[in-house]
């Protein structure tokens, strides 16, 4: 330490008492020479205390899952037009497999000095995950808004879509083409937009076909949010009978697609299929598909005014702004009016 302090006190020309009251924060040290100070520390390659880092006021970070589903591309366009629009820079950070985690990106950024970050789909969503991170990031006076997800753990403003309504939009859809057999195609457990749209599968196949919970608990089957979760959930689906399928993505429903046609069944004479979304192009898939319209846009602009409310000055409530989804029927539903033929063994 004190060869260090020697090193800056000659690369600053000052004392080396001075260098110390600058590392300290301490106060009867003149702009200049607290700048000379802070230049030799760069010089030289020291780190600069935490304290004494420039907070850069136009950065804002957005932390999202990994982009190979179009939902978060989508959610990263209206979030970063919008921080642009006042005057914000947005720093794009993505977890994938193997890379950098949640807690590495918070750390970066916050290192970074950025004004606030916004989690799209994050460790908040996870009912098992530790939200000690969160507590400390506000500590840091970093504020920060969570999209897909809620913990009445965490003190900060969340944005998600009503994932029960959107169920049992999907089901009332379903039940009125004749479906009575509908399966529900699922992410892991533990993710708080799983929960919800279990809870309103649920109340949907009551109220609609007045199913109990053993009945309703055999349509349900959790996979991976992938083409491929999709497809093994799907299957085993269609294994227990069902005639249509309701998926937690896009993505899981294109896999329930495939799952279809690999058994020699149609979609949607044989089995409909539904998705949950809206991801760009989902219109123009084979064949279009019917889903859900996750309300990117309002949800996106409500994060960012949220977050730069807080960062003006004005706390966020500790609340959830819930968004109402809407049912886009394209060409992946049709009459339940029964199967043609029966799922291939092979």
């Amino acid at each position: 330490m004190t060869a260090r302090l020697a090193d800056i006190a000659a690369q600053a020309g000052v004392s080396e008492a001075t260098v110390s009251r600058v590392l300290n924060g301490k106060p009867g040290v003149a702009a200049g020479t607290r700048e000379s100070v802070l230049a030799a520390l760069d010089v030289l390659g020291y780190e600069r205390p935490v304290r004494l880092r420039q907070r850069s006021a136009g950065l804002v970070g957005l932390i999202t899952p990994e982009l190979d589903n179009p939902i978060f591309p989508a959610l990263a366009q209206v979030i970063g037009q919008a921080l642009t629009r006042q005057g914000y820079t947005p720093v794009l950070a993505t977890q994938t497999p193997g890379g950098s985690t949640e807690d590495e990106l918070t750390e970066m950024l916050a290192d970074r000095g950025v004004s606030g970050i916004i989690f799209v789909s994050g460790l908040h969503a996870d009912t098992t995950a530790d939200t000690g991170r969160y507590d400390q990031l506000r500590g840091q006076g970093v504020p920060f808004v969570l999209i897909n997800g809620f913990s009445d753990k965490v003190q900060a403003p969340f944005v998600s879509p009503d994932d029960r309504a959107a169920m049992q939009l999907a089901v009332t859809h379903l039940t009125a083409l004749g479906h009575t057999r509908i399966g529900l195609a699922v992410g892991p457990k533990r993710f708080v937009p799983v929960l919800r749209k279990i809870e309103g599968f649920r109340l949907g196949m009551k109220e609609r076909l007045g199913l109990g919970e053993a009945e309703i608990e055999e349509l349900i089957q959790h996979s991976l949010y992938t083409l491929e979760g999709g497809q093994a959930a799907a299957t085993a689906l269609i294994a227990r009978g069902c005639t249509a399928v309701v998926c937690a993505s896009d993505m899981m429903a294109l896999g329930a697609i495939r799952a279809a046609r690999q058994q020699g069944l149609q979609v949607p004479q044989d089995v409909s299929v539904v998705g949950f979304d809206d991801s760009p192009l989902i219109a123009f898939t084979d064949p279009p598909l019917t889903t859900i319209r996750q309300p990117v846009q309002a949800m996106g602009q409500a994060a960012v005014r949220t977050l730069l409310e807080e960062i003006g000055g004005t706390p966020a409530p500790h609340s959830e702004f819930v968004f109402l989804p809407e049912l886009v029927v394209r060409g992946s539903t049709a009459s339940g009016r029964g199967r043609t033929r029966e799922p291939s063994s092979t």
